[in-house]
């Protein structure tokens, strides 16, 4: 099976958990026969490719007298506005604008229409811009290359996916890592809102990572149930155990918390729930591990319950850094408003740390050895958090089930069943 596959981030250089499961999720299918095109819109060069060969959109030349290049751009006008609609940005990193002047616009226009453009690869203020110029890239790509099935990866890649299909007449597979409602709960930004609903209703197959996203896109985007299947997560084991061998440096319990700092995150309940155990046992550090539009908040929030000594951000990290912070954490709670599924418990239980995880979380759904409170529920996560601290018994014995439960979640077993979508809609196009 040849797979064109669309993303928009590729290890090592990601900022968030779809880059991470997009090249679990490639090693997997390689184990079972796939032969993979992954497309990214910048390719740094230093990628991991031992599964995939990866093609760098910003190479791709595209013919702009091309009568299917015409056809397409009509459909991409409203894209040339900027935008701050920016998942996985940096407080740091955002360029924030009031507006836009009419020459600003024409000038971008052209540069989304030339014939060569480079990606900056980021979630910028020029994000649609990029978005818009994906998707031409895809026809191109979808025209000059060999594969039996498109697979695109999120709202940034599914109009790439969607220009690709038309060209080519392959069947189109669309993978809903996260909706428009979890990014924002109900403040849904309509265009994002568009594409994805656009891109779902041109797929052949929409791949949903749990069932609390599969009702999402069925309930609120109107998608056919018959056309939605779930295909949950899962997690490689780790590339190089001797990275948890760090010698921890404070006598204090560790209690972390891992991920955006933004409204999906639900970090505000996080520091609640540590003002709560501070107040029975001192001898605790809670860690904010991350970065996010909530970050300066959730300080003075830290600062104005007087848990500044005993509560500490680290900022981003990535890689070998986070199973670091795993190696040094005691408990790991993940308190998420909204979740599509969660891959951070799953590396966090892989090096036996136990974990808190929220019911409104898809991983939820599939593990049996994590302790599940209500995302609000700052009581129960904070007697959880006690509990996993002072009863031995308990912790031992969600750090080996856990252990051992998500040793059996590898991404070769998820590709299986990824395979047989393939396979079906790949079967239906020909029988057609």
């Amino acid at each position: 099976m040849k797979v064109l596959m669309f993303g928009w981030e590729f290890p090592p250089h990601i900022t968030g958990g779809l880059g991470t499961a997009s090249y679990g999720m490639t090693k997997g299918l390689l184990k079972r026969g796939a032969e993979i095109l992954f497309v990214v819109p910048k390719a740094y060069g230093d990628e991991d490719q031992r599964a995939v060969r990866l093609i760098n959109a910003s190479d791709i030349e595209i013919n702009v007298e091309d009568t299917e290049f015409l056809e397409l751009t009509k459909n991409l006008t409203y894209m040339e506005v900027g935008s701050n609609l920016i998942p996985y940005l940096d407080p740091e990193e955002f360029r924030k604008f009031s507006h836009e002047t009419k020459l600003e616009k024409e000038l971008r226009k052209k540069s989304v229409f030339s014939r060569k453009y480079k990606f900056s690869g980021k979630y910028g203020k020029d994000l649609m811009e990029e978005v818009a110029r994906y998707a031409l890239v895809g026809a191109a790509i979808g025209a000059n290359n060999d594969f039996d099935v498109i697979h695109a990866h999120d709202w940034l890649a599914y109009f790439a996916g969607v220009a690709a299909k038309k060209v080519s007449g392959k069947p189109l597979v669309v993978h809903m890592h996260a909706t428009e409602f979890d990014r924002t709960g109900d403040n849904v930004n309509t265009i994002v809102y568009d594409i994805e609903k656009r891109g779902m209703m041109a797929a052949d197959r929409v791949m949903a990572v749990s069932n609390l996203t599969r009702k999402i896109v069925i309930d609120k985007y109107g998608i056919p149930p018959e056309k939605v299947v779930t295909v949950h997560n899962a997690i490689d084991p780790m590339d190089k155990p001797e990275v948890l061998n760090v010698k921890k440096v404070v006598k204090e319990k560790v209690v972390t918390f891992l991920g955006r700092i933004t409204f999906q995150k639900g970090p505000e309940y996080f520091v609640e729930t540590a003002h709560k155990v501070l107040q029975k046992d001192r001898n605790v550090r809670f860690v904010m591990a991350g970065s996010g539009d909530m970050m300066n908040k959730m300080i003075l929030r830290a600062a104005k319950l007087k848990i500044a000594d005993r509560f500490h951000f680290t900022g981003f990290l990535k890689g070998e850094a986070v199973d670091r912070m795993f190696a040094l954490s005691d408990v790991f709670v993940m308190p998420s408003v909204s979740e599509p599924f969660g891959l951070v418990p799953l590396e966090a239980m892989r090096t036996n740390v136990p974990v808190i995880v929220s019911k409104q979380s898809g991983v939820a759904e599939i593990l049996k050895h994590a302790i599940k409170v209500d995302f609000w529920d700052v009581d129960g996560t904070a007697d959880a958090i006690y509990g996993l601290l002072h009863y031995k018994a308990l912790s031992e014995t969600f750090k080996k089930y856990g252990k051992k439960e998500v040793d059996d979640l590898k991404w070769e077993n998820a590709a299986v069943k990824i395979m047989d979508v393939y396979k079906d809609v790949v079967g239906n196009k020909e029988n057609q």
